[in-house]
């Protein structure tokens, strides 16, 4: 085992200045590492009964396929608005200074169907409740959400209504 603390580089002043950007790449490019992560992402929900695991665009992509293969599932995707090819449903959600939308594929899911939601950073909240919701506009069921960093003081948690699940917590 590794500590998965070491391989997070902070980056101060990133994306602006005053915030620490918590770079995952170090992680992903590290194999025990990665694997370790995704192991522990999983875990929780290896006897749930998950269908499908669905990833936020874009880094919860990097980690979503990983995650449904130690599950035995299927993979989805959560997409900007635009960028996917066939029917959709869409959702629309504020941000600090606006609003954005999210979509899925109108037939992502079957009747029923038990859904993890997968995401690098969960911040805030907002992008992680408005893609539960789209998901289950999709007709998917949201049996909770694993992500691999959670950052507390943002009290995106407390947004979330469901079990949520976080590899390591700043």
């Amino acid at each position: 085992m590794v500590d998965l603390y070491e391989f997070i580089a902070d980056v101060p002043d990133f994306p602006e200045e005053g915030i620490v950007f918590k770079d995952i790449t170090p992680l992903l490019a590290h194999p025990e590492a990665f694997l370790q992560a995704i192991d522990e992402m999983a875990a929780p929900y290896l006897e749930s009964g998950v269908d499908m695991v669905v990833g936020i665009e874009s880094r919860g992509f990097l980690l979503a396929g990983s995650v449904a293969e130690r599950i035995g599932a299927g993979v989805g995707l959560v997409r900007k608005a635009g960028k996917l090819p066939r029917k959709c449903v869409s959702v629309t959600y504020d941000l600090e200074y606006g609003s954005d939308s999210l979509e899925i594929h109108e037939d992502a899911f079957e009747a029923a169907s038990r859904v993890l939601i997968v995401d690098d950073v969960l911040a805030t909240g907002g992008t992680l409740v408005a893609s539960k919701d789209l998901i289950e506009k999709a007709g998917g069921q949201v049996v909770g959400a694993t992500m691999l960093m959670e950052l507390t003081f943002l009290e995106g948690r407390e947004r979330f209504d469901g079990p949520l699940h976080a590899v390591l917590v700043y």
